[in-house]
């Protein structure tokens, strides 16, 4: 695969983790703001025809269960959670479309930590949308990694240009 392509990739998926990040930050602006009884309200209007139609429904009465369930704290901090993260992962994606070289090493940081964090909850869940954010990660931290190597030969071949042009001919 040439090197257009991989770039290519590599802004795709940049773009991919931008919107992933706003999602989150319009949902923790929206859990921040909602109560938890609107949520029991949401989750109850949402499953009712399919509870009433099948009182069993797995993923229905899942629901239900998990909105009833879903204590203030709990929603402080998934607020706090996707707020934080979808902040820190939107500047991170912005600072690496503009090619800012410290973005790179600090995305890549940034990442390896969430996809700590995402194995530690992944012992607990065993959550498939989990395994997928973490591959999706894993995929994008490669490519970051790719670019960084890049954007630093280019920056440093275009310096010592730079210097060769400032250096007195003799």
């Amino acid at each position: 695969m040439n090197e257009h392509r991989v770039h290519q990739i590599f802004e795709v998926s940049l773009l991919l983790k931008g919107a992933h990040a706003l999602i989150e930050c319009v949902g923790g602006i929206v859990l921040a703001f909602v109560s938890t009884d609107t949520i029991v309200s949401l989750a109850n209007s949402l499953t009712q025809d399919e509870l009433v139609e099948d009182p069993h429904d797995f993923i229905a009465s899942h629901l239900m269960m998990l909105a009833s369930n879903f204590s203030v704290t709990t929603q402080h901090f998934y607020a706090f959670y996707l707020l934080s993260h979808g902040i820190v992962k939107l500047a991170l994606v912005v600072a690496l479309l503009k090619n800012q070289l410290w973005a790179y090493p600090a995305s890549l940081i940034v990442l390896g930590l969430f996809i700590a964090y995402q194995m530690y909850r992944l012992s607990y869940t065993g959550s498939m949308g989990l395994i997928i954010l973490t591959v999706f990660d894993l995929f994008v931290m490669v490519l970051i990694w790719h670019e960084y190597r890049l954007v630093r030969l280019h920056k440093l071949a275009a310096l010592a240009e730079e210097l060769d042009r400032d250096r007195p001919q003799g």
